[in-house]
């Protein structure tokens, strides 16, 4: 803001006014208590854009930088001797006046260099907390605009050849008209032509620009406007000008806001970043949450198919047999069952097993009197009483004893459990759902399960296909997964890099998506990038294969993955897929279309 300092005292008087009058006179805007000042002594006016100092009589006698004048354009830095009173004419705010200013010693290049760097700092520290870009945004211009002593800021921001009004404040950090019709477009071109910063001092009488009808038309006076520049790309321009006061910018100005915005350049970029990715999340989010059933997440036909059965199944009271590799979710299937049942308000009691010493199984799912054996120092109720009401789910049946395959196949037909111990009978009402990754027609072949009991527990049967099987959504499941692990356990990973991807589609996955859910979790924990990798992963070139199958449908098999995942890449944009396969369209919608007609077939 231009300004008349009191020297030595260093008391800045703002100039506010078109007329600023100067004297010992109180009615005088600048008061000057010396018997040498006359009562109006001078006047300061504003003239096309120059403030201009004009003596009120030859009586009291007016010098600026030491030579007598009667009028005077007044420059930055010009000193003004009025009797025994000097006055330093600022047309910006001058850190050196202030209280708390850098050491006199320093040039004045240094000095407003590093009020740059102070200022740039204390917006570093608001970009910390500051989550909003429109508002971040706001906050660097007026930073900027106080900086350099502008009325005035735009940030414009660069998206292709489109040029946007991003933020636009004034000298009292308010909001003014995005419209754009303040700025000159003939300067905006030739900065982002030339990418080069650009000062003009007088906008009107400019060799170059006062031709411009834009110039013409606001006026311009003094404008400086650089560009936004990080890693080679053009992120847009910061335009600040004042349309009364010419000569205000200097090339100390414009090399003081190039390297503010050169700073900034990054810390927005980092904030556009930022914006991005919640933005990718929140998409991301939103497709998988398109994609859950409950709890599971798929979206290709075999899964499409379970949810259907499940959906089927689960308003009835029939029992059903999850069949599956471990690790597929087959609990997670049962929980969903009883989630959709009559019996949803009821228990879900989950029992393994495989998990549980054969000496104790039969106490477990039935319960014991106290005394009933050594060590059954209580009553204890079983699974099966525990469950009553609800929905009792035996994971890992094929591994159960033959013998304890009798006492459940009687406890099932005739809704009645007898504990250890005891020879009192005890109804129950339950619905139950069974699990194994166990062959069991096999097994009944090999006399290791009953087979009246196999066709009791298995009135609806829900195969569940492995992750080798899921193509298409083991990436889903993956980002699922890391978005949950991360902010569990609140580490900065923010998703997986292409390699990443590719390896995640090629693995075969023995262990399913337990084995993907601990690998997950290693990876977050050990990962020293933001994008996990497949070494991160664990997933090196030996243990990428692919099922061997005949060559004819390998080669449509692998097609159809690839333009899957390039889909994927592309945001499902089919015109930019075919561009990038170097195919014409109508093959990727004629995929899509395949997709569709096996998915309603």
């Amino acid at each position: 803001m231009p300004s008349l300092v009191v020297q030595p005292t260093g008391r800045a008087h703002p100039i506010l006014r078109k007329l600023t009058s100067i004297g010992s006179d109180r009615d005088n805007d600048l008061v000057i208590d010396d018997d040498e000042v006359g009562p109006t002594h001078a006047h300061i006016r504003l003239e096309s854009g120059r403030f201009v100092l004009h003596a009120q009589s030859r009586a009291w006698p007016l010098r600026v930088n030491g030579k007598k004048v009667r009028k005077h354009a007044l420059d930055h830095g010009d000193e003004l001797t009025l009797g025994d009173t000097t006055l330093k004419f600022n047309l910006w705010d001058d850190p050196s006046t202030t209280a708390g200013a850098i050491p006199a010693i320093q040039s004045d290049d240094a000095v407003d260099e590093l009020t740059a760097y102070r200022r740039l700092a204390e917006f570093t520290e608001r970009l910390a907390v500051q989550d909003d870009l429109d508002r971040l945004l706001a906050l660097l211009m007026d930073e900027v605009v106080s900086l350099v002593g502008a009325d005035k800021g735009f940030l414009l921001k660069v998206n292709g050849a489109e040029i946007q009004v991003a933020a636009a404040r004034d000298v009292s950090r308010a909001d003014i008209d995005r419209d754009g019709e303040q700025i000159s477009d003939s300067i905006v071109r030739r900065v982002l032509d030339s990418r080069q910063p650009l000062i003009i001092s007088d906008a009107l009488n400019d060799a170059v620009f006062k031709s411009s009808e834009s110039v013409m038309q606001l006026k311009l006076c003094s404008v400086m406007c650089v560009p936004l520049l990080f890693g080679g790309q053009l992120l847009g321009l910061i335009y600040v000008g004042n349309d009364n006061i010419v000569n205000l910018f200097d090339d100390r100005s414009l090399e003081v806001l190039t390297v503010f915005a050169g700073q900034a350049a990054l810390l927005i970029q980092n904030a556009i970043q930022k914006a991005a990715l919640r933005s990718d999340n929140a998409r991301l989010r939103a497709e998988i949450e398109e994609q859950k059933f409950g709890q599971l997440i798929g979206a290709c036909d075999p899964m499409k198919a379970v949810f259907r059965r499940v959906e089927k199944v689960a308003g009835t009271d029939i029992n059903v047999l999850i069949l599956g590799e471990t690790g597929t979710g087959k609990e997670l299937i049962a929980h969903e069952i009883h989630r959709r049942s009559r019996r949803a308000d009821g228990p879900f009691v989950a029992v393994n097993c495989g998990a549980i010493p054969e000496n104790l199984m039969e106490s477990e799912l039935f319960g014991h009197r106290r005394g009933a054996f050594t060590g059954a120092v209580e009553n204890k109720t079983g699974s099966f009483q525990q469950a009553h009401g609800g929905t009792l789910f035996l994971d890992e049946i094929g591994e159960m004893p033959v013998h304890l395959q009798v006492k459940l196949l009687r406890a099932i037909q005739e809704r009645t459990i007898t504990r250890v111990g005891d020879s009192k009978t005890t109804p129950v009402d339950i619905r139950l759902v069974c699990a194994t990754h166990v062959d069991l027609e096999a097994a009944i072949k090999e006399h290791r399960f009953r087979e009246d009991l196999y066709y009791r527990i298995n009135v609806v049967s829900i195969p569940l296909p492995p992750l080798r099987e899921r193509d298409e959504d083991v990436v889903l499941i993956a980002r699922y997964l890391l978005d949950r692990l991360t902010r569990e356990y609140e580490r900065p990973v923010t998703g997986f890099s292409q390699e990443a991807i590719i390896a995640l589609r090629k693995h075969t996955w023995p262990g399913n998506i337990r084995e993907l859910e601990n690998r997950l979790k290693k990876a977050i924990v050990l990962a020293d990038g933001a994008q996990l990798t497949p070494d991160d992963l664990d997933l090196d070139e030996a243990m990428l294969t692919d099922q061997i199958l005949p060559l004819a449908e390998a080669k449509e098999r692998f097609q159809m993955r690839y333009i899957d995942q390039v889909l994927a890449l592309n945001d499902g944009n089919r015109t930019k897929t075919a561009r990038d396969l170097g195919v014409d369209p109508r093959t990727v919608f004629r995929h899509l279309e395949k997709k569709r007609n096996e998915e309603d077939g």
